[in-house]
């Protein structure tokens, strides 16, 4: 699209991670759609500037914006540098309208739009909103969200439960056509391993650790296996070595830091083994792909283990602890369900439930509607007003006694116990995972070994 002064310019903050960045390109792209300039804010992290690389037509400015990290003076030296980068950027052009994704990059962009009187707002993908949305949600025009939850979670009133955006290029695939091109065997069951943008040293572990077991089970199975840049040397050589071990193994792997056609990797996988990002989850309902989740333990206020736990709850996924799964555990239940087509299936119908195709189209619309400009006809004519699967809208946002997910609430240990075969039934029981203490839990099951491979 033709870029103009006179088209209005939306900028959008949503650098720092492939969830934040990912979601903010499908929304800029619908923008352009709109005859809106769409101007993308990221961090100097090495997977905004690859991620960037691939957007068409879009203007990019890199932000000087770090992660708090527990270094206080220097994120704060970042954000006003942060922001006095967007006032001028914005003085060259004001934008009438400013989009924070979450994340580090959030907070200046929005006040220096609020400075040149742009219209704010935020998306929240997480069932649990990160520090920097909780902030924002004082101060922006609007917040828009991927979980129902997450809405009461946020100190504002003017909200939209929206689902996350994903990109176009994200919609159910062939198979074998998406194999063939990553160089891999178009009718060979295909495992694909992602740790999402950055990477994941636990997951790694674990399946590495399981090759063996898996490999023995499945003597064709291929592998798609994204490392993150600092596992993927020790990570290619396990799986090199188990073909020097066996020179009758028919498996292929092919194992990368990262994958910018992402939708490649999905579309060619028989079964995904993921992390609980909320980009990663809206993009896994979009192709249909039946994935084990396994949320990073140690990701702030326990997000992961939520967004995870809401997909297994509709039977869209399965959950697996990382900490309480042995190799093999994991490798059982991996066999299961890569035998198992019936299971996947399942899980494929409970995934369509979550996919909001016109998630994008949706916040684009309202962020120019609340900007008095014009908005075009959609073409698919498809309504605006998705809701999440019944079974999930139907819980309790807050259930105080059951496990209650607020960051800030702080539980009894009678409350903590009250998560029992009463009110889940041992299936259930086998998914869940620990709570971390950021959510007011103090207490954790304590399951049998063997029921955390239950499919």
């Amino acid at each position: 699209m033709q870029r103009s002064p006179e088209n209005p310019l939306v900028a959008i903050a949503c650098g720092g991670t492939g969830g934040h960045l990912f979601p903010g390109l499908a929304v800029a792209e619908e923008l352009q759609r709109h005859g809106c300039d769409a101007l993308l804010l990221v961090s100097p992290k090495e997977v905004d500037q690859q991620a960037i690389r691939a957007a068409r037509d879009l203007q990019v400015a890199t932000l000087p914006a770090v992660a708090l990290q527990g270094n206080l003076p220097a994120f704060a030296r970042a954000s006003l540098a942060s922001y006095q980068a967007a006032r001028q950027l914005f003085a060259t052009r004001a934008p009438r309208a400013v989009l924070a994704m979450g994340g580090f990059t959030s907070a200046p962009p929005v006040w220096a739009g609020r400075k040149c009187g742009a219209k704010t707002f935020l998306h929240e993908s997480n069932t649990i909103p990160g520090r920097a949305n909780r902030w924002l949600a004082h101060f922006v025009d609007e917040a828009f969200v991927g979980f129902p939850q997450a809405a009461h979670r946020l100190w504002i009133q003017r909200h939209a439960i929206t689902g996350t955006p994903v990109r176009e290029q994200f919609a159910r695939a062939d198979a074998a056509s998406c194999r063939m091109a990553l160089g891999l065997d178009p009718n060979r069951p295909t495992l694909v391993i992602t740790g999402g943008s950055q990477g994941a040293t636990g997951l790694n572990d674990l399946v590495v650790a399981a090759l063996p077991e898996l490999i023995a089970r499945h003597r064709d199975l291929q592998f798609i296996h994204l490392t993150g840049a600092n596992d993927l040397e020790r990570t290619r050589a396990a799986h090199e070595q188990l073909g020097i071990q066996n020179s009758k193994l028919k498996t292929r792997s092919l194992v990368q830091p990262f994958l910018t056609e992402m939708e490649l990797a999905l579309g060619a996988a028989t079964l995904v083994v993921s992390r609980a990002g909320a980009s990663s989850l809206a993009e896994l309902a979009a192709m249909r792909a039946p994935a084990v989740l396994v949320p990073l333990p140690t990701a702030a206020d326990n997000h992961q283990y939520f967004n995870a736990r809401a997909f297994a709850d509709t039977g869209a996924a399965r959950l697996l602890s990382q900490r309480t799964t042995s190799p093999a555990q994991f490798a059982a239940l991996i066999s299961d369900l890569l035998t198992n087509a019936a299971a996947r299936a399942q899980m494929q119908t409970a995934l369509a439930q979550w996919h909001k195709p016109a998630a994008a189209a949706d916040i684009a619309e309202r962020i120019l509607r609340a900007c008095g400009l014009p908005v075009s006809l959609r073409a698919d004519g498809e309504d605006a007003g998705w809701q999440p699967p019944a079974r999930f809208a139907k819980r309790n946002p807050d259930p105080a006694g059951q496990d209650s997910v607020e960051p800030h609430f702080e539980r009894s240990e009678a409350g903590a116990a009250s998560i029992s075969a009463a009110t889940c039934p041992p299936r259930k029981l086998a998914a869940l995972a620990p709570p971390s203490p950021a959510n007011g839990v103090r207490r954790s099951l304590t399951l049998p070994a063997e029921s955390i491979a239950t499919p």
